[in-house]
């Protein structure tokens, strides 16, 4: 199974270096797109649908959350294609941040920083579950 592409929704620009690198050694065939807010990954996603969106939750502009909210009401009913999976990748241990992503049925991991290959690999079975 192969991931084709990811959204990267995360404002902090070298946890978005440490994404990125981190996926090109999983996987160099990987597409990345990059947002530095919530708002600017929705605005992605009206141009393309990545394979899933991966998303931290603290970030100025428009949140992880704020961005969870308006992608269960614009985007997660799909029409003719997929509906990117989202996956959280944050530096948030509390438990009430886990609890409160999980309860959209889209949001299928919650990871803490810095993503690992071992997530990486997760990632992608999480998505080939999805397609079958």
């Amino acid at each position: 199974m192969a991931i084709g592409s990811l959204l990267i929704i995360d404002d902090d620009e070298t946890d978005l270096f440490i994404c990125g690198y981190t996926i090109q050694r999983f996987d160099p065939d990987i597409k990345v797109v990059q947002a530095l807010n919530g708002r600017e990954g929705l605005e992605v996603l009206r141009q393309e649908r990545p394979d899933a969106i991966i998303l931290d939750i603290n970030m100025p502009v428009m949140n992880g959350f704020e961005f969870l909210e308006t992608y269960a009401r614009d985007f997660a009913r799909p029409v003719d294609r997929p509906v990117p999976l989202v996956v959280m990748l944050t530096s948030s241990h509390l438990g009430s941040d886990r609890k409160k992503a999980l309860q959209y049925d889209f949001v299928k991991s919650y990871f803490e920083k810095p993503l690992t290959s071992d997530n990486l690999k997760a990632l992608a079975d999480i998505i080939d579950t999805a397609r079958h």
